[in-house]
């Protein structure tokens, strides 16, 4: 029996159930499969004079995943100290660590789309009514396709409002916030007192990631989750008020879930914890493909490994089927 689709599972619901929804690289990648991926980022990058060593580390492992490679040099860092290797290398290890992260936030805001008029108006009239189908909206995503989306009020349906919790452009945590981007975004930043972000004012103004540029060469970072394991990860989230308030949202969450173009992976596992330890009783999972290849049983398999089926009921739906960006 073929996968349900996406509409199915929507009818399924009862009448008085809304939704919530969490997105993921496969959000993004149905937009653009060339710009949001880690084979196109690695092309692009730049580790400055570490860029040789460090590009053939990937090439050993046979990756373009960047967390893989982190995860790599995380181990190597432990094993040379237990074993006393010389400290010299050690720190290198450890600066090899910043780098790679350091240029992975670089170049995804060199490749990502400069202005949200790169997404045409019929890929936004059909996102907006898919969006707004959901109460709250988490994303593990960098890029800006939710956030433009959110804010394109002239796009039909006109009227339809989400709270990101920032005012203007710093946040305050309100209360009807609704968006959440939980491993950070490109637009979003601390300045060292408070958290803030770019805020968009159409095409119009200076492009949000050349703003985005603008404080990466004022030695300012998008505030950005890129640590290769869940444990590091749950640190980060847990280090910073905006993560950590998005991330105890996640955990307040009740009703039906649909995690939309997630892989299951185990290095999200602490989502994956937050959810069992929230009031979602179901959970609707997205499956790009053929559902008998090995990657989709992997993930099928995941799913009913980290989500605890004795609370929650999970069900698949063909990713394709949900109208996205046609």
């Amino acid at each position: 029996m073929p996968l349900a689709t996406f509409e199915e599972k929507i009818n399924s619901l009862r009448e008085n159930e809304k939704p919530s929804i969490l997105l993921a690289n496969g959000f993004s990648q149905a937009w653009d499969h060339t710009i949001f991926n880690y084979q196109n980022l690695l092309q692009q990058a730049s580790f400055g004079v570490r860029d040789a060593a460090i590009r053939d580390i990937f090439t050993s492992f046979n990756t373009f995943d960047f967390e893989k490679v982190m995860r790599a040099l995380e181990a190597a860092e432990i094993v040379c100290d237990k074993y006393a290797v010389d400290q010299v290398k050690i720190n290198e290890i450890k600066s090899d660590q910043e780098q790679l992260k350091n240029s992975l936030i670089q170049v995804i805001s060199q490749t990502h789309p400069l202005r949200s008029s790169n997404v045409t108006v019929q890929q936004y009239e059909s996102a907006k009514p898919f969006i707004i189908k959901f109460e709250k909206i988490f994303t593990l995503n960098y890029d800006l396709l939710l956030y433009w989306i959110v804010n394109k009020f002239d796009i039909d349906p006109q009227g339809y409002h989400t709270d990101d919790g920032f005012r203007h452009t710093t946040w305050e945590n309100a209360e009807d916030q609704n968006v959440y981007f939980l491993h950070g975004g490109l637009h979003i930043y601390d300045d060292g007192t408070l958290i803030k972000k770019h805020a968009f004012r159409g095409d119009a103004d200076i492009c949000i990631v050349d703003q985005v540029r603008n404080n990466l060469n004022q030695g300012k970072f998008p505030l950005f989750v890129s640590e290769p394991t869940c444990e590091k990860k749950l640190s980060r989230i847990e280090h910073n008020p905006y993560l950590s308030s998005c991330f105890r949202a996640l955990k307040n969450l009740s009703g039906p879930l649909f995690i939309h173009g997630h892989s299951m992976a185990d290095n999200d596992q602490h989502i994956f914890n937050q959810i069992n330890k929230s009031g979602v009783d179901k959970v609707f999972i997205s499956i790009f493909g053929d559902e008998h290849s090995d990657q989709n049983r992997e993930t099928m398999a995941n799913a009913r490994r980290f989500i605890d089926s004795r609370l929650i009921s999970i069900e698949f739906y063909d990713a394709a089927s949900a109208p996205i960006w046609s």
